[in-house]
């Protein structure tokens, strides 16, 4: 298990001041103490745990794809569920349950949802840009950012999708089953609180 922790940087910074915080805020925390920060920010609610999906070795899915057939989609490897099922693992030992699990229609977010917290409710919001509608992508994203102000303070909830789409989000890049701890921040922003690999 590797844990990240950082601070949000000043919204005057620029991304590439913030994601220089979130690499170098490594620094200052051991796993363990990283851990307990991540479980006391997401305890403490009013909060989102993002996950890029778990290891799919490729890259897009093949032309013609359909999202009710997950055999023409690109799939979670044998190494990705066993990632996920790590990532629950992790919360079971921590004693935290999302609230609400919500996860992109694309199987490999559905399956990594599943083997990790058994449960995934399908939310277009989540979807990858790539093989939607791209003019609906700022719709998607003001949906994204009002949902995350509406978690209460004493919850909080997990959320699977792609990279494209916390790439977006957050504005900081991800690896496959890497997590952000996210929050509503001033003026429908989002603040990144914590980047978290739990496998």
């Amino acid at each position: 298990m590797r844990l990240r922790h950082t601070v949000q940087a000043p919204a005057s910074q620029t991304l590439s001041r913030r994601v220089m915080l979130l690499v170098t805020g490594a620094a200052f925390l051991g796993p363990a103490r990283a851990g307990d920060a991540v479980r006391d920010l997401l305890v403490r609610g009013a909060a989102v745990i993002a996950f890029r999906h778990a290891l799919a070795p490729g890259t897009f899915d093949p032309e013609g794809f359909r999202l009710d057939d997950c055999r023409t989609q690109r799939n979670l490897s044998d190494e990705g569920r066993e990632q996920a099922r790590r990532i629950g693992a992790w919360f079971r030992a921590q004693g935290l349950a999302p609230a609400r699990v919500r996860s992109s229609p694309w199987c490999r977010c559905i399956d990594t949802a599943n083997l990790a917290f058994g449960r995934a409710d399908a939310w277009g919001a989540l979807a990858s840009p790539r093989g939607s509608d791209e003019a609906g992508k700022p719709q998607r994203m003001a949906e994204l950012r009002a949902a995350l102000a509406q978690v209460p303070a004493d919850r909080f909830e997990a959320w699977v999708t792609h990279q494209f789409v916390l790439q977006d989000l957050a504005g900081t890049p991800t690896q496959s089953g890497e997590a952000l701890v996210l929050k509503a921040g001033g003026a429908g922003g989002v603040q990144v609180l914590a980047r978290a690999v739990l496998h």
